[in-house]
């Protein structure tokens, strides 16, 4: 008799069940199946769960492992963000606009882990169009955070993040374009990475932003997640930000061996940027974070103060951007090639204006109008241009910081998860939930937040590992060996199983 605690194992134990046959895929996915079906469903963390074709995937894997053709995810269970194209499936980005929307084509990561032989189990639930910080702008209704039903799980990937600490799925896809994979995972208690802008190809990644768009990792651990990113990334002709540099193996980085076992950050200097300590930051998430830097000094790291003085300046410069390029991104969407269409109109004009207002939620149609307006006549240089100088000088204040240290540490975010509602009335509010995230993203650099402790009402808190570009494995092997000394990753929430 298989145990259902089997889905609680990290990638590493599947794989190794699954090579030595105590259990086989089509076994593994029933278990991760009927665990949606059943604790799953409160949460909502799914859109689309497609059994079927699960189950497919699942045989041809075993046939792969039986056959001796097994790689890294062969028959290990994932999900997808639900703006990842996939061929024959909803493709929705949480909106109405899409709801009828079944793409042609797989995203250039979905065929990447189809060929690892991962098993999709479906598409999991978003902030509309990515847009949105607690995952409750969706079509289909608000995903539930795990640890405390009514509260977020943080957006926009915040179904991928609530699914993976569920124990939903092993792991999961989604995309950072502030913050929306680290700052879920901070919510919901997971791991999840940001990588250098460039490294995941965005063909088949419904844009919402394009030059702060970047496709992420979720795991329940670094190992997971490195296991998960070493398959997602590879130059994609198709994508004229896809970097061209060769491919790294990120699991094989994070088990290299170091010179002293007790000290494997021996000779890593952690930079802590007086910005990210200042006003504005919970003391409880503050005590956590302290806490969880004395545990890196423990091992061997040594920290330094340092000044990002224009991370400040990070959320104004943000929301113009982002706002302007989803101004532009989002036109297409008009009611005439796919997607959403009113029933009835009088005119070209006013199929436009029903169409889109008909299938736009209300977050997206006030990112659109921002952007209209910063990027209108008179404005332009006003807004858009000064955001763009911004962009820079943050960028210029990391080239400096990392002259000074190899990683930057803080809070992942300020805050942990808070009610539904809670700042339905002051949307900036919001916005500000993302301040310690956003200036990655605007700089095109990598970034990771893993667990590292809870509040007084049992909400994870999760600290933040900057890097500089391409340095996903120091990043990926520095939370592992915070892992491999903490159990804040393996604190699963209370349910059934």
């Amino acid at each position: 008799m298989i145990s259902v605690q089997i889905c609680n194992e990290p990638v590493s134990v599947l794989r190794r069940a699954l090579a030595k046959k105590e259990i086989s895929s089509v076994e593994l996915t029933k278990l991760f199946l009927s665990r949606i079906e059943g604790i799953g469903a409160p949460l909502n963390a799914f859109i689309t769960v497609d059994s079927e074709r699960a189950l497919a995937e699942a045989r041809a894997a075993d046939g792969r492992i039986a056959k001796g053709e097994a790689g890294a995810l062969t028959g290990i269970p994932l999900a997808h963000k639900d703006l990842f194209c996939t061929e024959g499936v909803l493709t929705s980005c949480g909106s109405k606009m899409l709801s009828n929307f079944v793409s042609p084509y797989d995203a250039h990561v979905v065929s990447l882990l189809k060929k690892a032989g991962a098993v999709s189990l479906g598409k999991t639930n978003m902030d509309e169009f990515a847009m949105g910080s607690s995952n409750e702008t969706s079509h289909y209704g608000p995903v539930h955070n795990p640890w405390k039903p009514g509260y977020v799980p943080g957006g926009s990937s915040g179904g991928s993040a609530a699914a993976v600490a569920a124990r939903l799925v092993p792991i999961a896809t989604g995309t950072d374009t502030g913050g929306s994979v680290r700052q879920p995972a901070s919510f919901c208690g997971i791991t999840g990475i940001k990588p250098t802008y460039g490294l995941v190809s965005r063909y088949g990644m419904v844009a919402y932003a394009s030059s702060l768009d970047q496709g992420g990792a979720f795991g329940a651990s670094a190992a997971d997640c490195a296991a998960l990113l070493s398959a997602m990334t590879g130059f994609d002709p198709r994508d004229s930000t896809s970097l061209d540099r060769p491919t790294e193996d990120y699991a094989a980085a994070i088990d290299a061996p170091v010179p002293h076992a007790s000290r494997p950050l021996a000779g890593l200097t952690v930079g802590i940027p007086d910005e990210f300590f200042s006003e504005g930051l919970g003391d409880e998430v503050r005590a956590a974070v302290e806490s969880a830097l004395a545990q890196y000094r423990a091992l061997g790291a040594a920290t330094r103060q340092i000044s990002l003085p224009n991370a400040r300046l990070a959320i104004p410069a943000y929301y113009v951007i982002a706002m302007a390029e989803a101004s532009s991104n989002l036109s297409r969407f008009d009611g005439v090639r796919y997607g959403h269409r009113t029933a009835e109109y009088a005119d070209l004009s006013d199929l436009y204006c029903k169409s889109r207002s008909e299938g736009f939620g209300a977050e997206v149609q006030r990112r659109i109008l921002v952007g209209t307006f910063v990027l209108s006549h008179g404005y332009y240089d006003a807004y858009y241009l000064q955001a763009q100088k911004l962009r820079r000088l943050i960028a210029d204040d990391f080239k400096r910081a990392f002259t000074e240290c190899d990683l930057i540490a803080g809070p992942t975010s300020p805050v942990t998860a808070w009610p539904f509602g809670a700042m339905g009335d002051d949307p900036v509010k919001m916005y500000l939930a993302d301040i310690y995230t956003t200036p990655v993203n605007l700089a095109g650099l990598p970034g990771i937040s893993h667990p590292c402790g809870f509040d007084s009402a049992g909400l994870p808190v999760g600290l933040q590992l900057i890097g500089n570009y391409f340095s996903e494995a120091r990043l990926l092997a520095a939370a592992h060996h915070f892992q491999q000394s903490t159990d804040w990753h393996l604190r699963r929430p209370a349910n059934p199983a």
